[in-house]
């Protein structure tokens, strides 16, 4: 089936541009009730296409497509983790975290796609390489269950070369000058996060249209959801434990593939359970108070 790349390229410029006008605050500070209920219409809006996919080619694809959303759009929460911490320890301002976030976003859009086309078509080409994926899925999971959200941003060696090489304005800002810097920063942790991310919703479906919608937009709901919940991360300490789990899921459905046969709707339904269980205990248990990255 043909399907409508260029309206739907159209139709992502378009969102970001009204993104680019609602996110744009008074002194780059975006409200947080604005940037709520921007979340909310690309989350309605990402209901409305699974169903126009439902209309156009089935219901199996429009599983697939949310269920990649939901995928995408949860490890997206590890991002603005890294992302809170790298705006933090820089001092920037909400002008610069405007700008760093835009082109962050536009530059996840082409990278994403690159990677996108080129899985299925491996994927499509040599069946053994899912194995491979699911393999590096599964590293994920134990890596995340092993790391606090933060830790390598605060610590590795991203933050030892921006905190040297950005020059600062007034002791508190970035200057604009060197902010290519931290974009490009932003755009080594998305492809760090693309690499776990990719094959996960390539677990759910090979059509690269489904995927790649469904990644797009994820990513387009990543900058309103960093400005509506930036000050609320902190909150969700045990989440980076529930999508170790959905990684774990995910590379058990891949590698598992020939033998066991998980439908879409129940991925979907076990993803969203996972996501709930921890959200809800990252409120009930008590936050250590030694956490790194965390500022009082």
């Amino acid at each position: 089936m043909h399907h409508p790349w260029i309206p739907f390229l159209i139709m992502v410029a378009i969102l970001l541009f009204v993104d680019l006008q609602l996110l744009h605050g008074k002194k780059g500070r975006a409200s947080a009730h604005i940037a709520w209920l921007w979340t909310v219409v690309l989350a309605v809006l990402a209901c409305a296409f699974s169903g126009y996919i439902a209309y156009t080619s089935g219901k199996q694809p429009a599983l697939e497509f949310l269920t990649g959303y939901v995928i995408e759009g949860s490890l997206s929460v590890d991002n603005l983790f890294i992302f809170l911490i790298l705006f933090r320890t820089l001092q920037l301002g909400g002008e610069q975290q405007h700008r760093v976030l835009l082109w962050g976003v536009m530059g996840a859009i082409v990278l994403r796609g690159v990677l996108i086309l080129a899985g299925t078509s491996l994927l499509n080409r040599f069946e053994w390489i899912q194995y491979g994926f699911g393999a590096l899925l599964a590293i994920a999971a134990v890596r995340l269950l092993f790391e606090k959200p933060g830790v390598a941003p605060a610590h590795g060696p991203l933050h030892w070369i921006c905190s040297r090489c950005l020059p600062r304005e007034g002791g508190s800002q970035v200057a604009l000058s060197s902010l290519l810097l931290v974009i490009l920063a932003v755009e080594a942790t998305d492809l760090i996060f693309a690499l776990d991310s990719i094959p996960a919703v390539l677990a759910v479906t090979r059509d690269s249209w489904i995927a790649f919608t469904s990644n797009i937009f994820a990513v387009l709901g990543l900058r309103s959801l960093y400005f509506a919940v930036a000050s609320m991360l902190d909150r969700f300490h045990l989440l980076h434990y529930g999508l170790a789990c959905i990684l774990a899921f995910v590379a058990f459905k891949m590698l598992a593939a020939h033998w066991i046969a998980v439908p879409v709707g129940w991925s979907l339904v076990i993803i969203l359970s996972i996501l709930a269980v921890f959200a809800a205990a990252s409120r009930m248990v008590p936050e250590p108070p030694d956490r790194p990255g965390q500022t009082a």
